[in-house]
C-alpha cells in the first residue's frame, strides 16, 4: 500500500483542526467529530491546546483512501510556532493549505503558501466556512490568484492553459486536459482550490478524493536506510519518542544507531500507532530507544535534506517561583528543548530562552506548570544579537610561562556573513592526542556561544600552537587554557554587536502612503520599494527586529484594521550609536 504524507497548514481560526476532524470522520475513523471549542479534538492533545483552541505541537493521525494510508499531520497556526511548521514540511509529500471563506488570505496564509513553493510541497487549497455569514469563496480565489499563486477549480481548463502548453492545444481543441492538472500540481506551477465547510461537510467528498489524485504518494525506495527526525516527545514514563518520516530502507527493532538501539516502534494505522516490528519508506514511525532531537537524520544522510530555519529574534530569562526548584527547571527546560532545538536553553544570568513571539512565554509557562509542576516567571524580553570579530587577533599560551602543562595557540579572524564558526589546524595533526585536539576545539565553540554576553559568530578561528607534557597533561587542562586564549585573541580582534533585522511586506490602503511611511523611518525601516497593487500599496524593505513589534502594535490605528504587515529573518546589522 502506497503512503502520503500531508500537511494541514492555515492561519489561525481557517478550520485548520476541524478539517482534520471532518476528514477523519469522512474516513471511518471516529464516529463523531470533536470540537475545537469543547476542547475534544484528535489532534490538540495538550491542556493548553484545548484550552486557548490553538494548535501549538504538531500531531500525526492515519486514514486510507482509495488504497492510500494517508498520514495526515495537523500543524500550528499562530506566527510564533513557524519553526515547528517549517520541521513538518521536509517529511512531507504534500498539503493542504485552509483559507477562510470569510476572513480570506491572511498575513500568514501567505507566509505558509511561499514555504511551501519555496521548498516544493505540492499544495491543495480549500477554501472553509462557505457556510458562514459573510463568506466569499469566489473573491477568495480572486485574492489567492492575486496575493498569492495561480489556483484553478478543476475543470477550468481555460485557467490551466495559461500554464500548461498541452492544456492550451486542448482547450483551442476544445477538449479536457484532467491529467495536466495533476501533473501541473505536483510540480508546484499551480494549485487545485476547493471550497466547502469542515463544521457542516460541504465540499469534504471532493477534496478527500482529490487528495489522492492529485498529490504524490510515497513507495518503497532502495538504498541505505535513511530518515529525519521530525518531532520528539516524553512518554508517560519519561522515555524519550522519536517520530521519525522513512525515506529509504527499513528500520526495525533492534538496529543500532548512531543515537543509540530501536527498542520499540509503532505505525500510524487506523488513526492512530500501532506497534510493528519495522517500518519502511515513505512511513512515519514512532521510534522508542533513541537519544534524538529534531532535525536528526536516522541512517544514511539523504541528498536535498536539511533546511535552515529562521533564528528565533527575542530572549528572556526564566526563573522558578520556588528557588528549590531551579534544578528540576533545568531539567524540565532541557525536556522542552529536545522537543524544540531552537528553543536554545542557556545558562546566561540565570535560565535563558529564545522565542518567536509572546504566545510562545505562555506555552513554556503552562507547559511547566502542568506537565513539570513547577511555577515560573519570566523577565522583560529582549531582542537577540550576536557579535562579530571586527579584525584579526591572535594569542598564545606556551607550557612554560602559563600555569599548565600545555601550549596553545589562535588566531581569530572574520567570516563571511551567515557562516557560523569555522575551527581550523595549522598544526600538525600528530602534534597532540585526537582527544586535547576535541577538547580545544569544543571549548572554542562553546566559549563563543556563549559570548561575553552575546553569541560569537561569523568567525574562522585557527589553532596555530600546541604542545603537551606527557603523562601529566589533561584535556581538562586543555580546556582551561584554551579560554584564556580565546578571550586574548577575540580582545585583539575586536568584537562588534550587530542586530537582527527582518525582511518586511507592508500592504496598507493606497491614502494612507504618505502617513506610513515616516513611521516607519521612526521605526528605523528602510523602505525598499513602494509599489500600488490596485486601491492598496505594497511597501517591501528591511526593519529591526527591537523595533517590528511596535510597527505591529500600530498598524491597527495607522491603517484602519486593514494593514497587512509580514515579516521574516533576513540578516545582522551592526549597531550603531544613536545620538
Amino acid at each position: 500500500m502506497h503512503t502520503l504524507n500531508l500537511g494541514i497548514l492555515a492561519h489561525v481560526d481557517a478550520g485548520k483542526t476541524s478539517l482534520t476532524e471532518r476528514l477523519l470522520h469522512t474516513a471511518g475513523v471516529i464516529d463523531e467529530l470533536g470540537s475545537v471549542d469543547d476542547g475534544s479534538t484528535q489532534t490538540d492533545s495538550m491542556a493548553l491546546e484545548r484550552r486557548r483552541g490553538i494548535t501549538i505541537r504538531s500531531a500525526v493521525v492515519s486514514f486510507v483512501v482509495g488504497g492510500v494510508t494517508v498520514n495526515l499531520i495537523d500543524t500550528p497556526g499562530h506566527p510564533d510556532f513557524i519553526a515547528e511548521v517549517e520541521r513538518v514540511l521536509g517529511v512531507l509529500d504534500g498539503a493542504v493549505l485552509v483559507v477562510s471563506a470569510v476572513e480570506g488570505v491572511q498575513a500568514q496564509t501567505r507566509v505558509l503558501m511561499r514555504t511551501l513553493r519555496r521548498l516544493h510541497v505540492p499544495t491543495l487549497v480549500f477554501v472553509n466556512k462557505t457556510d458562514r455569514r459573510g463568506a466569499d469563496p469566489d473573491r477568495v480565489v480572486r485574492d489567492l490568484n492575486r496575493k498569492l499563486a495561480p489556483v484553478i477549480r478543476p475543470g477550468d481548463t481555460e485557467a490551466l492553459a495559461e500554464h500548461d502548453d498541452e492544456a492550451l492545444a486542448a482547450y483551442l481543441d476544445g477538449r479536457p486536459a484532467p491529467d495536466r492538472l495533476v501533473a501541473r500540481t505536483r510540480d508546484c506551477t499551480v494549485h487545485p482550490v476547493f471550497s466547502g465547510s469542515a463544521i457542516t461537510g460541504a465540499g469534504i467528498d471532493e477534496l478527500t478524493a482529490a487528495i489522492t489524485a492529485f498529490l504524490p504518494t510515497a513507495g518503497a525506495v532502495d538504498g541505505p536506510m535513511s530518515g529525519a527526525v521530525f518531532k520528539v516527545e516524553r512518554g508517560p514514563a519519561g522515555e524519550r519518542i522519536a517520530y521519525v518520516r522513512m525515506f529509504a530502507g527499513t528500520l526495525r527493532v533492534r538496529d543500532r544507531l548512531t543515537q543509540g538501539r530501536v527498542t520499540a516502534l509503532s505505525v500510524f494505522a487506523g488513526g492512530g500507532p500501532v506497534p510493528a516490528e519495522s517500518v519502511g519508506a515513505g512511513r512515519i514511525a514512532k521510534v522508542w530507544g533513541l537519544d534524538a532531537r529534531v532535525g536528526d537524520i536516522v541512517g544514511a544522510p539523504r541528498d536535498g535534506h536539511g533546511h535552515a530555519f529562521p533564528p528565533p529574534t527575542l530572549r528572556t530569562a526564566v526563573d522558578p517561583v520556588d528557588p528549590a526548584d531551579r534544578l528540576a527547571l533545568h531539567a524540565a527546560l532541557t525536556q522542552l528543548a529536545e522537543q524544540d532545538p531552537l528553543i536554545d536553553l542557556r545558562r546566561q544570568d540565570g535560565l535563558t530562552v529564545s522565542l518567536y513571539g509572546e504566545v510562545q512565554k505562555e506555552v513554556i509557562e503552562a507547559t511547566l506548570r502542568e506537565e513539570y509542576g513547577i511555577a515560573v516567571t519570566f523577565r522583560e524580553t529582549t531582542t537577540i544579537h550576536v557579535e562579530r570579530p571586527v579584525g584579526e587577533g591572535a594569542a598564545v599560551r606556551v607550557r612554560e610561562s602559563a600555569p599548565y602543562p600545555a601550549t596553545v595557540g589562535l588566531r581569530v579572524a572574520p567570516g563571511p556573513a551567515g557562516s557560523g564558526v569555522q575551527f581550523r589546524l595549522a598544526v600538525e595533526l600528530g602534534s597532540l592526542p585526537l582527544s586535547f585536539f576535541t577538547a580545544v576545539e569544543e571549548t572554542v565553540r562553546t566559549e563563543l556561544r556563549c559570548g561575553r554576553r552575546w553569541e560569537v559568530t561569523d568567525c574562522v578561528v585557527t589553532m596555530t600552537h600546541s604542545g603537551y607534557f606527557s603523562p601529566v597533561t589533561t584535556a581538562g587542562h586543555f580546556r582551561d587554557l584554551t579560554r584564556l586564549v580565546l578571550h586574548e585573541a577575540l580582545a585583539e580582534a575586536g568584537l562588534r554587536v550587530h542586530e537582527p533585522v527582518l525582511r518586511f511586506r507592508l500592504e496598507v490602503p493606497e491614502d494612507v502612503v504618505g502617513t506610513a511611511l515616516p513611521v516607519l523611518t521612526r521605526l528605523r525601516a528602510v523602505p525598499h520599494t513602494t509599489t500600488p497593487v490596485g486601491s492598496t500599496c505594497v511597501v517591501e524593505g528591511d526593519i529591526p527586529a527591537a523595533t517590528v513589534h511596535r510597527l505591529e502594535r500600530r498598524l491597527p490605528a495607522l491603517t484602519r484594521g486593514e494593514g497587512v504587515l509580514e515579516s521574516v529573518f533576513d540578516h545582522y546589522q551592526p549597531v550603531t550609536p544613536r545620538s
